[in-house]
């Protein structure tokens, strides 16, 4: 497995940032789409981040399996070490032009991300950690040349509301009702891609509840970067949400939440 060093992040950033602008050059012009097997959207803009973090992998990681959403393929043999890309995450949002969009990238080992990028290339906003060396967020950008990294922390659990994301582009009345059946208020926030695992590291949100089928790839980095500044994601059994190179299939009904504690508080 590579080393979880500072020189690891910075390329693994550095390779987010080749396909973000490999996302945005395609985000300047006019945008189509094609469905794919399963009816979801893909564009150009896929396509070219994808191949782009592939090269940057093969370069820099030589030997290292890749699943990506854009170019499944099965291990030739057991990877308990591997990437687990999304090269543009968000893909409605892309369409709708509304900027809640991101290139994702995690390392997983042994099941758990254990490193991870999220860049919003038309935000200008990075989000990177790793296991040890917490999480952080940095401007990103051509003006933004040498800004500084700040440390991201979740909020603490408090007595207040509860302060939870869903998502911009699949509502469901399954997460409705379980958050009108909390034992405190709340608070709903829309917000699209895996910037909700962000917004929560960052404490600017509680919790994300999420029931639906999401995609290992949805959510390995942003779960990486939360659990690095003091979050978890599980199950709705209380399970750590877990990721393996043969499964390309859905993840479980999930809870993405800042302060653990907020598992003894909640009615699951």
């Amino acid at each position: 497995m590579p080393a979880l060093t500072p020189d690891l992040l910075h390329t693994l950033c550095a390779i987010a940032g080749t396909a973000s602008q490999e996302v945005l050059d395609v985000y300047a012009g006019a945008l189509a789409s094609r469905a794919k097997a399963d009816g979801s959207p893909v564009t150009e803009a896929d396509l070219r981040a994808d191949a782009a973090i592939r090269r940057g992998l093969a370069t820099a990681f030589p030997g290292v399996f890749v699943l990506s959403e854009e170019s499944v393929a099965a291990p030739s043999g057991p990877a308990p070490c591997f990437f687990l890309v999304d090269p543009l995450d968000g893909t409605k949002e892309f369409l709708q032009r509304n900027g809640e969009f991101t290139v994702n990238i995690a390392l997983v080992e042994d099941g758990e991300p254990v490193a991870g990028v999220v860049l919003a290339p038309a935000l200008g906003q990075l989000y990177w950690g790793a296991r040890g060396q917490g999480a952080w967020r940095r401007d990103w950008g051509p003006a933004s040349a040498g800004s500084p990294a700040m440390a991201l922390r979740v909020a603490p659990a408090g007595a207040g509301p509860l302060r939870a994301l869903v998502s911009r582009s699949h509502r469901d009345e399954r997460v409705e009702a379980w958050l009108a059946r909390q034992p405190r208020p709340h608070t709903a926030v829309a917000a699209g891609s895996s910037l909700k695992f962000c917004r929560i590291a960052e404490g600017g949100a509680d919790l994300y509840p999420r029931v639906g089928p999401t995609s290992p790839w949805d959510t390995a980095a942003g779960q990486c970067v939360l659990c690095c500044a003091g979050g978890t994601v599980v199950d709705f059994g209380g399970s750590p949400l877990r990721y393996d190179a043969c499964r390309t299939g859905p993840n479980p009904d999930f809870l993405a939440l800042g302060d653990p504690a907020w598992l003894r508080l909640l009615d699951l």
